[in-house]
Formats: structure tokens, C-alpha cells, sequence
């Protein structure tokens, strides 16, 4: 892997107890991870955890971790990702929007939400890599999102790694179900997506709230589904996924990974 040919990356951070119920989804992002190139100079992630009115963009210089939930064990809340932000960074991205006709405000005090830090402590445990967050506008659909990840294609050119972080599935009013077997509409929704990513069938992807099966059962809303088109964006319409993972965690939480070149 060189720092000219970065993929874009798409992982499901699931549940917040990914932090530590790693599977096997945590130790392949962390393989992977490995392979990055040394002098990476940074990584851009949008997550459904920080949505906006409008496109907006971290440029904290040093991020706090925000533990964004409740009820999970007090280990999770000790848990800390202290990777730096990058403001010279944060303004090359919002540059890139603007180029594009997007226009993306500054935010100074932006901490890193979950959807962020969990699963860059598997993908960079080191946290030395700087880290800088864009937000999911409210209201956004597919072609949005994927217009925003294009607008920041080059990045990838520039030894910077474009993160959508999500879930492959998320119905959460089916996460404390108690069920262990994976759900049958879980899997033929994932495998439909892989099917068109394989292809390139990026129109496809783009109506799967049409198409896809089970698709409003997989996402009753489709916040966590939305970063997939970031990524996808990043990497272009003639892309295709590479996946380090294929786990489904407590029946119903698909936690597909994949990268795209």
C-alpha cells in the first residue's frame, strides 16, 4: 500500500461495547490498520454521531473523547482515544467542499463521538495519527453524502485515509432482544449490498432504500447506513470493496468492513 493509492474505508462501529467485545471485526481492523503506510498524515471520518444542519468539519486541535451513551459497564467510560485533530487538515477538507460548491462551517470544540473513537481504537490504537471528524448533514440522502465524500476523492492522493464510519444493520428496538442466532434478514440485506458494491452498481446503491431487501428493517432510519456513500464518494464509481469483515454481532448488528479502491 502506498500513500499515492490509500483506499477509503468503511467500517460499522456497531454498539459502543465494540470498544471491548472486539470479535473478530476488531482484530482484522486492527490488521489492517498495520499495513497503513507509517507517515500517514491523517485519517477523515464522518460519523452518524455528529449530525448538523449543514456540512461541518472538525478543527479542534486536540479532540476530548465523548463517552455519547448510557448504561453500558464504567470500564467503557474510562476508556480514552487520545489522537490529536489537525486544523491545517480540517481546512484542506473544507477547501475541497468548497471547491465543489459545498460550504462546510468550522468547529473549533467538535469532541470525537463514538461512531468515531471506537473504531479507530482498534484501526490505530497507537492514537498518534491525527484525526479530524466531518459531520452527516441533517436531511442528507445518498447522493449527498457521496457528493461529499467525491468532493474530498483526492485526499486519498495526499496520504490521508477517508473513514465512513456506520453499520452495515442497525434496528436497535431489535438490539435487546436477547437473540444470539443472526437475523436471516440481516445477512441477505448485507450480501445485497455486497453484491451491487461488487458490481459497481452505484445507481443501485444509491435507490437501495427501493431495492434492497429489508432495507427499512435493517435501517428503520438511515443515519448509520448514510457514511457507506462518504466512503463510497471518496473512492469513486469504479471502486470496489475489499472486505475485512463479514461478522454479525447479537443477532442483528452486521458489522460489514470493507475497503474500496
Amino acid at each position: 500500500m502506498t500513500l499515492a493509492a490509500l483506499p477509503s474505508l468503511f467500517v460499522s462501529h456497531g454498539a459502543p461495547l465494540f470498544a471491548v467485545e472486539h470479535g473478530t471485526t476488531g482484530p482484522a481492523l486492527h490488521d489492517w490498520g498495520m499495513q497503513l503506510p507509517a507517515h500517514l498524515r491523517g485519517v477523515v471520518i464522518m460519523s452518524p454521531h455528529w449530525m448538523s444542519r449543514g456540512p461541518a468539519v472538525m478543527t479542534t486541535a486536540q479532540p476530548t473523547t465523548w463517552h455519547d451513551f448510557g448504561g453500558f459497564p464504567p470500564a467503557l467510560y474510562e476508556l480514552h482515544y487520545p489522537a490529536p485533530g489537525n486544523p491545517a487538515i480540517a481546512q484542506e477538507v473544507i477547501g475541497l467542499l468548497a471547491a465543489a460548491g459545498i460550504q462546510a462551517q468550522p468547529d473549533d470544540k467538535r469532541p470525537f463521538d463514538h461512531g468515531a473513537w471506537v473504531p479507530l481504537m482498534h484501526l490505530l490504537p497507537q492514537a498518534r495519527v491525527p484525526v479530524v471528524q466531518v459531520a452527516l448533514p441533517v436531511g442528507a440522502g445518498p447522493r449527498e453524502v457521496y457528493a461529499l465524500g467525491a468532493a474530498l476523492a483526492s485526499l486519498r492522493d495526499k496520504g490521508i485515509l477517508v473513514v465512513g464510519s456506520g453499520s452495515m444493520t442497525h434496528n436497535l428496538s431489535e438490539f435487546f432482544g436477547g437473540e444470539r442466532a443472526v437475523a436471516p434478514y440481516v445477512t441477505e440485506f448485507s450480501r445485497w449490498i455486497e453484491t451491487q458494491l461488487s458490481a459497481g452498481n452505484l445507481d443501485a446503491l444509491l435507490a437501495y432504500r427501493a431495492q434492497a431487501p429489508h432495507a427499512s428493517r435493517a435501517h428503520p432510519s438511515e443515519d448509520h447506513f448514510l457514511p457507506l456513500f462518504f466512503a463510497l464518494g471518496a473512492a469513486g464509481a469504479d471502486a470496489r470493496p475489499d472486505y475485512l469483515s463479514r461478522e454479525v454481532m447479537y443477532s442483528m448488528l452486521a458489522m460489514d468492513a470493507f475497503t474500496l479502491q
